[in-house]
């Protein structure tokens, strides 16, 4: 169901590889039309050992379009990738914060780089994420999908409204059952490929150990919070997220995450499979961005990493920009660098999202 007004418009298809873009190049063919692709190039610095999934994925769209009488062009934002959000991710690693750097590529990225390079001269650009929009008074929503699994709306939730207004989400309306579904009917070479997972260009490479190509390694202290002792030492508290449990290597635990010392290396960890430390209830938020202007009120839901779960919360605002979340429900790992991604009560309509500063 593509609601857009499609007629004389120039639409550009970023297409992945993957079977979600590559239903959305199928969504527009069977109403006759044949928009341009484009395969975004990103990657890390290297390639070889460090190389990808890529090749696969270019394959894949290009048998995509040709399927279906679409010309594709190959665009490489590799430079920008690593200028904007490698650095991003990078930088914040290193001040012991949590980012998000698929948030920053859809920003940078699929509406930023590509815009600049190609996406200038087209109307609308279409994506295969899983959300969708509506407009109400001549102001256009981003708006969550039907599948609370795959809604993909808080990695779109620092987008500009320039961008929003140019996007296009044909299969954001679908369950993900279904878009496989189609993709078989169609006999899409795709159908039963696997869903990427993690970081958007990293591909099979191990994150940690892509940080510790970038960032390197730092013996430190690992201490309990709640008596002050020893209880190990570890690499570098880049490593760590604040609500981290599984794979610490710590001995005695289980241990939970539940503070960092930045300027002398020091991680804290509280015992048990669920301390209380490990949650939190009221936490603030700064720089918030709103996609399209509009300014979320008192009661919202939010959501502070990609889960299908929302949460109630009374939002206070504390001036430029800045919040104190109320949540009505004990939230688990708030760690500063999330993104704190703001809704209305029905986790309907997305406002935008704000930065976590605890």
């Amino acid at each position: 169901m593509i609601a857009e007004n499609l007629d004389n418009k120039r639409i550009a298809v970023l297409l992945s590889g993957g079977v979600d873009s590559s239903v959305v190049v199928y969504e527009f063919a069977r109403l006759g039309l044949h928009p341009d692709c484009f395969y975004i190039k990103i990657g890390p610095e290297e390639t070889e050992e460090w190389d990808c999934s890529s090749e696969e994925d270019l394959e894949m769209a290009t048998a995509v379009a040709h399927k279906y009488g679409c010309h594709l062009e190959v665009v490489d934002c590799h430079r920008e990738y690593w200028d904007q959000v490698t650095r991003y991710t990078m930088d914040k690693v290193k001040a012991g914060l949590t980012p998000n750097p698929d948030v920053m590529c859809n920003r940078l990225i699929k509406f930023g780089a590509f815009h600049e390079k190609c996406g200038h001269d087209y109307d609308l650009i279409a994506t295969g994420h899983y959300a969708q929009t509506e407009i109400e008074e001549r102001t256009k929503w981003l708006c969550t999908s039907p599948d609370p699994v795959k809604d993909q709306t808080d990695f779109l939730a620092q987008i500009y409204d320039w961008q929003l207004e140019k996007a296009i989400f044909p299969i954001g309306h679908y369950m993900k059952d279904e878009v496989r579904l189609i993709a078989e009917r169609e006999h899409l070479v795709n159908a039963r490929r696997k869903d990427s997972q993690g970081i958007c260009f990293l591909g099979k490479i191990d994150y940690g150990e892509y940080v510790r190509r970038y960032v390197g390694e730092k013996t430190g202290r690992v201490v309990e919070l709640e008596t002050g002792r020893l209880i190990g030492e570890h690499r570098g508290h880049w490593f760590y997220t604040i609500g981290q449990r599984k794979g610490l290597g710590f001995g005695g635990g289980p241990w939970f995450i539940v503070k960092k010392d930045v300027d002398e290396n020091v991680l804290y960890v509280s015992h048990g499979y669920d301390p209380e430390t490990a949650y939190k209830q009221d936490f603030p938020i700064h720089g918030f961005h709103s996609i399209n202007g509009q300014m979320p009120g008192e009661r919202v839901t939010f959501k502070i990493r990609h889960t299908p779960e929302f949460h109630a919360a009374m939002l206070e605002p504390t001036g430029d920009g800045a919040f104190t979340v109320h949540s009505e429900d004990r939230i688990h790992g708030v760690a500063p660098g999330q993104f704190c991604v703001i809704y209305d009560e029905q986790h309907h309509r997305c406002y935008g999202s704000g930065e976590i500063t605890v």
